[in-house]
């Protein structure tokens, strides 16, 4: 019986000594042999200088994903034993090569009349992008030309022979219904991740490989210029598992090029000489030269630009957006997480807790920040839960695939009504007070009329729950939060929601002062962070449990 695995649990050491990411070789090496041969390996780089062919210019981590595409199917039963291949890859290292080249071969290997292949591109500029190659491939090969019908146009090549096509697609919804393709490549997958349809339309575009033993799927990206999201996210985190061996699927193969922990842990994803490691072409498409002039002038920019240059050339993954106008306190957030601090850990550990409310209209996350002050060192802990109208998936559809995910990693609630969002913030809220640690709620005066009722209502009242005032009056709340993520006292769970709201906050001036807004109008929310800086303004006050509303008041550091 034929035993193989597709994980590949020392894929850090392995990439580190320059060697093979793939975890098995060809299942079938004959007929691997023949497919490389007779198709793949024929085929021309018309973009590379002196047009070499595929076997000629010898690009060892494409060819042998090639080989292993290839061998893994069985054409003395029909099946193919591995059907689905996920490749994360820098930029420029020949992604456009592999989608055209592997799929034109297996157009030529096909045997089922009139199969259809699809390449499924998220733009109409990327489609031009991946047909493109396939089409020069075709015209620098007589016997290519011969074979195939291309039309220019419809983005469609066809097999004179055999009927069967290769069509190239931009996602739209409507191009990929009803399709029953054998083999779809599905191309810059982290752009599909930004689609709220997206997983619909994978669906469509890829169920025909039911009734298709020999099909097959290719997932093929580079990081995201944004955290991952949608579908971009959630296939990603499956690779992973899959080459780390938490998941046993010997049907999925994934192929990712990315720093291992140890490097990133100690910045060494922005030293030049560690670039090697998430380019697999270096040398050939990848030229080092090229890429250290790139990553001085990124440096030249600021930091917005290195981490986009961080993510499409060397694969490192984004935690938060970081415009140039970012808050500063963004600079500090991601050394300060701590991924045990869960709800239960913040309550256990601190000896006082304070909460912030921040509300808001149909559109808008209502969210509740709690910040404890550990028992033993005097940090302060953070942890938040937010809450939002599900017709919001509607009206920002953007933003929906990542409010999606927030919700799978229950950070976010999404429901239909909203005052069962509210009872659910009161029962977190009563949780806490049970413990006897709860001294005081902040929030936003403006529109928070329910809140505050809801909260009396179970006997937590004016005493404790405070109007903070907003806009410019907040800085002290903002500077007292960035003081403490710079001096290491300031500690939060390390969700992705935080890092996300975090990364949409821009500083605006107002005067002599400053306020923290969005960085963009529309669904990039800012109001987990707000929850937190209310938070932030009691806390700083330095409150105890019994605490009076009325001693703040005198001093005039709350509104009415």
């Amino acid at each position: 019986m034929l035993e193989w695995t597709t994980a590949c649990p020392d894929w850090e050491r392995r990439i580190v000594e320059r060697r093979s990411l793939l975890p098995c070789g060809p299942l079938f090496p004959d007929y691997a042999k023949r497919a490389m041969e007779g198709a793949f390996q024929a085929f021309r780089l018309v973009d590379v200088a002196g047009q070499p062919t595929f076997g000629e210019a010898n690009l060892p981590w494409l060819t042998d994903f090639a080989e292993v595409f290839f061998g893994a199917y069985d054409d003395q039963s029909g099946r193919r034993l591995i059907s689905e291949f996920f490749v994360l890859v820098s930029k420029k290292n020949a992604k456009s090569t592999i989608a055209a080249g592997i799929m034109l071969a297996a157009l030529v290997l096909n045997w089922r009349p009139s199969a259809e292949f699809l390449i499924l591109a998220p733009t109409k500029e990327a489609a031009d992008n991946a047909f493109r190659p396939a089409w020069d491939i075709i015209k620098a090969d007589e016997a290519l030309s011969e074979i195939f019908h291309v039309s220019p146009h419809q983005k469609i090549i066809t097999h004179q022979a055999s009927g069967a096509t290769l069509k190239v697609v931009a996602a739209d919804g409507q191009t990929v219904v009803g399709k029953k393709a054998t083999g779809v490549l599905i191309d810059e997958l982290h752009e599909f991740g930004k689609k709220a349809t997206a997983d619909n339309m994978l669906l469509e575009a890829t169920g025909g490989l039911a009734s298709r033993p020999e099909g097959f799927v290719i997932y093929l990206s580079t990081q995201s210029e944004e955290p991952p999201a949608g579908v971009f996210a959630a296939k990603l985190k499956y690779a992973r598992k899959v080459r780390d061996g938490e998941i046993d699927n010997r049907r999925f193969l994934p192929l990712i090029y990315e720093f291992p922990k140890a490097i990133l842990d100690a910045k060494g994803e922005r030293n030049p000489e560690n670039f090697y490691m998430t380019n697999p072409n270096m040398g050939a498409s990848v030229s080092e030269e090229w890429l250290w002039e790139k990553f001085e002038q990124a440096l030249d920019e600021g930091e917005e630009k290195v981490r986009i240059f961080l993510s499409k050339h060397l694969n490192v993954q984004i935690g938060m957006a970081m415009g140039a106008d970012r808050w500063a306190g963004a600079d500090y957030w991601e050394k300060q997480s701590d991924p045990s601090l869960t709800l239960d850990e913040l309550i256990r550990r601190s000896d006082l807790i304070v909460g912030g409310i921040d509300g808001g209209g149909a559109d808008d996350f209502l969210s509740l920040g709690l910040l404890g002050r550990n028992a033993v060192t005097g940090d302060w802990l953070h942890w938040q839960q937010s809450w939002v109208f599900s017709g919001v998936l509607e009206t920002r559809k953007k933003e929906a695939p990542r409010y999606l995910d927030f919700a799978a990693e229950r950070d976010l609630v999404i429901g239909p009504v909203m005052d069962d969002q509210l009872r659910e913030l009161v029962a977190i809220v009563l949780l806490v007070d049970r413990t006897g640690k709860l001294a005081m709620i902040g929030l936003d005066p403006a529109g928070v009329a329910d809140i505050v009722l809801a909260l009396a209502e179970e006997g937590i009242g004016d005493d404790r729950v405070v109007g903070i005032s907003q806009g410019w009056k907040m800085i002290g709340a903002i500077k007292t939060t960035e003081r403490r993520l710079v001096d290491g006292t300031f500690w939060h769970g390390g969700r992705p929601i935080m890092a996300w709201a975090v990364g949409n906050a821009r500083v605006v001036a107002r005067g002599n002062a400053f306020n923290i807004e969005k960085q963009v109008a529309g669904g990039k929310k800012i109001d987990p962070l707000m929850a937190l800086f209310d938070a932030v303004a009691v806390m700083a006050l330095n409150p105890k449990v019994k605490k009076t509303m009325e001693s703040f008041m005198r001093r005039g550091l709350l509104s009415t």
